[in-house]
């Protein structure tokens, strides 16, 4: 059974840092493209990050670049992403999802309907960025 479970979220300032990570089962993680998705409140779900599979390029979508960093650690079966100068604006749930067709190319600009038709998602971990 597929299974992606996020952890790391949580209250933080602006300006603060924080790591989240996605932990597979049921699976080999870098078989496969890993995106890590938002939904802030009132808002469409986005594409913020993906890594691809075997070669482990990473894509951000341009509100994030040179701020968030993805990576993939094999031996954990994880994927990561560390959040640096958090923005209010990035208050958001942050999810990680995967599917065998997901390309990474396509995440940080994708489509609703193409992201909610990715087959494998977590729960979902809250980032809140307040003073």
């Amino acid at each position: 059974q597929v299974q992606l479970v996020e952890s790391g979220g949580g209250l933080v300032q602006p300006g603060g840092s924080l790591r989240l990570s996605c932990t597979a089962s049921g699976f080999t993680l870098d078989h496969y493209a890993i995106g890590w998705f938002r939904q802030a409140p009132g808002k469409e779900r986005e594409g913020v990050s993906c890594i691809s599979a075997n070669d482990g390029m990473p894509y951000y979508a341009d509100s994030v670049k040179g701020q968030f960093t993805i990576s993939r650690d094999n031996a954990k079966n994880t994927v990561s992403l560390q959040m640096n100068s958090l923005k209010p604006e990035d208050t958001a749930v942050y999810y990680c999802a995967t599917d065998e067709d997901l390309e990474c190319l396509k995440v940080p600009n994708m489509a609703l309907s193409e992201l909610m038709i990715i087959g494998s998602w977590g729960q979902g971990t809250q980032v809140t960025v307040s003073s």
